[in-house]
């Protein structure tokens, strides 16, 4: 993963990805999450509050579609989401020399970004990372994204560049700080949403707070701090550093803490009261639920 202390938000930082893109985890963040941030030519993609990220309806439960900007604007934008902003989403996918399923190359984890070629008749030609051109089917791609802001206490849903809707949203107790350790009702202070590039894990539909997506919090940086710090032990960090290897859940049990969700139940009223989690209405809950999946990215910040 990328250090968390790495800023998406100007186009040096997207160079500076490109270059250190090494393994598929960095590629991944670097190639998708600057292009999902950065305008066609280079310059900052423009942000809620901007005035110029556009709300689009894409037969999703969103009923307020606003775009905003030129239409030249808007269409190398939604050229630049066609083209790169994908990755492998809900489960592993079977990467295919033919549009059909009949000649097998080899199988991409959840989180694979792909470059999307072209699409026909449910299925879609890709390039992967190493330059494999192949087809896959189109339900097994997705360039949906979620952007969470403590300090804005909103969390804005993306398709590829175009914004399609911002929620109010709860976050943790204390909402100045990035999540270290576990917290308790003795250490409130440590009830704090983590920052840094994640991606949903699991969906859970019958959570206590009515629906939930998990995010792989703690990931394999936190683990790495967290045994630096004494927190946990060698065990525990290379189980986390395994879980975010192989794209499975982490140990949730650690002093790290764990369970990090975006939820239900919030109170709309964009409150500091969670544990760590990030709420929201049950009706958006419901919209968040309709557009993601496993593997869909979460940067926090």
């Amino acid at each position: 993963m990328i250090d968390k202390g790495f800023h998406l938000i100007v186009p040096v930082a997207y160079f500076e990805i490109r270059m250190i893109a090494l393994s598929r985890k960095r590629f991944f963040w670097g190639c998708l999450l600057a292009a999902l941030l950065l305008g066609p030519y280079g310059a900052v993609a423009q942000q809620p509050g901007g005035g110029v990220a556009s709300t689009v309806s894409s037969g999703g439960p969103t009923a307020d579609a606003t775009p905003q900007g030129s239409e030249s604007d808007r269409a190398r934008s939604a050229a630049i989401a066609d083209r790169q902003l994908f990755y492998v989403a809900g489960s592993t996918a079977m990467l295919y020399n033919a549009p059909d399923s009949t000649r097998p190359v080899k199988r991409l984890p959840i989180t694979t970004p792909v470059h999307r070629l072209s699409c026909e008749d449910d299925w879609c030609r890709v390039r992967t990372d190493d330059g494999k051109t192949g087809y896959l089917p189109e339900p097994a791609i997705s360039n949906v994204w979620i952007r969470a802001s403590k300090a804005d206490r909103r969390l804005y849903l993306y398709r590829g560049t175009r914004l399609i809707k911002t929620f109010k949203a709860d976050f943790g107790y204390n909402a100045f700080s990035d999540k270290e350790r576990r917290g308790s009702t003795q250490l409130r202070d440590h009830w704090r949403t983590p920052e840094g590039q994640f991606y949903i894990v699991r969906r859970n539909p019958n959570s206590q707070f009515y629906k939930a997506l998990v995010l792989n919090y703690p990931t394999a940086s936190d683990a790495r701090r967290g045994y630096r710090n004494g927190l946990i032990s060698r065990s525990e960090r290379d189980a986390i550093i395994q879980a975010d290897e192989s794209t499975r859940m982490p140990p949730m049990n650690t002093e790290l803490g764990g369970w990090v969700e975006i939820h239900g139940d919030g109170t709309g009223a964009a409150t500091n009261w969670t544990q760590g989690c990030v709420a929201v209405t049950n009706d958006d809950m419901n919209t968040l639920w309709w557009w993601t999946q496993v593997g869909t990215p979460v940067l926090v910040e």
